[in-house]
């Protein structure tokens, strides 16, 4: 469908504020999917169209970071590997199995997370040590969140994030360099099958791209720059933000 050209300069600055947030503790979806559904997009256009543009700022934001050196990515190989499997496979299996079941239970686990660390003040302040092998840990929650990604989506980059916390130690700023690896993979990944259908606006998709890629590096380098400090206020604050929208699409 065709949009009129008033609607590009909006989309452009839609992805820009979300890369932005995204790059610095995920939830750019929030911002980005009610913009697509409320320009008239078919939802699975609307979908294929947020991948396509997501795919943009979480590659932009993990080759910021890969570069500044939080993260290392020829370590987060196996990881990559799993999660591209995992989204696939939950891509696949979301045709034929109703999502509605996790739109409603995945609010209580974030709500859950959000709890715990207004609690725990200090985890992810610095780096602690490891509660699990980094081999186990990539095959684990890279097939299940890249599998939760393919089939659901909303929250993927908030459960990255306090797994990587909690399990592997790392602090805020080296965990969110590693969540933005595993988001560019499954974003890339579920993409690819959009795209194979044909789901998805190409204008609008590069648009708002571009807008991606400049928020990314811009929020990538706060949290260079800033630190872990900078990070947990807005990590729990787009954690709080997609209970509040997941709530309000599941059950209001």
């Amino acid at each position: 469908m065709d949009l009129a050209s008033w609607v590009y300069p909006l989309l452009f600055l839609t992805g820009f504020a979300a890369g932005l947030v995204d790059a610095i503790a995920g939830g750019g979806g929030i911002i980005t999917l009610p913009v697509l559904l409320n320009l008239g997009l078919p939802v699975s256009v609307a979908l294929g169209t947020n991948k396509l543009q997501a795919s943009f700022g979480s590659f932009t934001a993990a080759w910021h970071y890969a570069r500044r050196g939080l993260v290392d990515l020829r370590a987060c190989g196996r990881g990559i590997l799993a999660t591209l499997v995992g989204a696939l496979l939950g891509a696949w299996v979301v045709r034929s199995i109703d999502g509605r079941v996790l739109g409603r239970l995945i609010p209580w686990l974030l709500a859950a997370i959000v709890t715990y660390m207004i609690f725990r003040p200090k985890i992810g302040g610095e780096d602690r040590p490891a509660r699990m092998g980094e081999g186990k840990f990539a095959l684990l929650f890279g097939l299940g969140l890249g599998f939760y990604d393919g089939f659901f989506g909303p929250g993927t980059g908030s459960f990255w994030t306090i797994a990587c916390v909690l399990l592997l130690g790392y602090n805020f700023s080296k965990a969110t360099g590693y969540t933005k690896v595993m988001n560019a993979t499954s974003n890339l990944a579920a993409l690819a099958l959009f795209a194979a259908a044909g789901q998805f606006h190409l204008a609008a998709g590069l648009v708002m791209g571009v807008g991606q890629v400049t928020g990314a590096r811009l929020g990538a380098g706060l949290v260079v720059t800033k630190g872990a400090r900078f990070v947990r206020p807005l990590f729990l604050a787009m954690a709080i933000l997609t209970i509040t929208r997941l709530l309000w699409v599941n059950f209001l």
